[in-house]
Parts: structure tokens; sequence; C-alpha cells
């Protein structure tokens, strides 16, 4: 399950009763590695602090960095992340996302098989 936040975006799924597990990504698009390392260190705590108590149990979660995550309140963070995890409990998640440029199978050209006898010409 997918839920949107503005400073984070959280995935949740079942991990086949593992454990309660989570993982922190941040892209390159946010800013440099200092910046990246600091949002990731934030977010590491705020998950050790949250999901002991509300995360969801047999699921691995994955926070995923947002433009404005680095900027945010702690305590609005927390908050966006309790929101998230109760979205996800009620099996109320975002939509998914929709395919990001490119264009479709069908719109590309297809190639034309090259037969033995044609190719020795």
């Amino acid at each position: 399950m997918r839920v949107a936040r503005p400073g984070f975006v959280l995935l949740a799924r079942p991990n086949d009763d593992a454990g309660l597990r989570f993982g922190v990504t941040v892209t390159k698009k946010i800013g440099n590695a200092v910046v990246r390392n600091r949002m990731k260190r934030r977010f590491r705590a705020l998950v050790r602090e949250v999901l002991p108590d509300h995360g969801l149990p047999g699921h691995d979660h994955v926070l995923i960095g947002r433009e404005g995550g680095v900027e945010r309140d702690f305590a609005a963070l927390r908050h966006e992340l309790l929101a998230a995890l109760d979205r996800v409990k009620a099996g109320k998640a975002d939509p998914p996302r929709k395919p990001r440029g490119g264009k479709p199978k069908s719109a590309q050209p297809q190639k034309t098989p090259v037969h033995p006898q044609q190719a020795r010409g």
C-alpha cells in the first residue's frame, strides 16, 4: 500500500511474518549527500520512535523522502507518519501512480524480422 504525505511517501507490504521491518530512501533529486543523509537520519529516528507502537506487524515499511521533508518540523513528520499508518491500517491507500513518460508499448514501432535469405543481399 502507498500513502503519500507532504514530507514522505510510505509504502507498506506484508512480509510473511518476518517481523516489523523498515527502510528509508532518499533520491538524489532531493539534494546533495549532506542533505540526503540528514533526511535519512531524521526518518530513522522517527521510525524507531513510532513503528514499535503503531506499525503494522508482519509488514515491511519504507519511507521515501520528498522534497519538503528535510525542512519539516519533526513533530509534523511524526503526525504525518501516524496518519499514514492509520490510513494503511484502514486499507485507505492512495491510488496507484500513473506511468511516467515514454510511449505506450502499443505505440512503439514493431521491428520486422529479417529472414536469412533477405539478409544475404
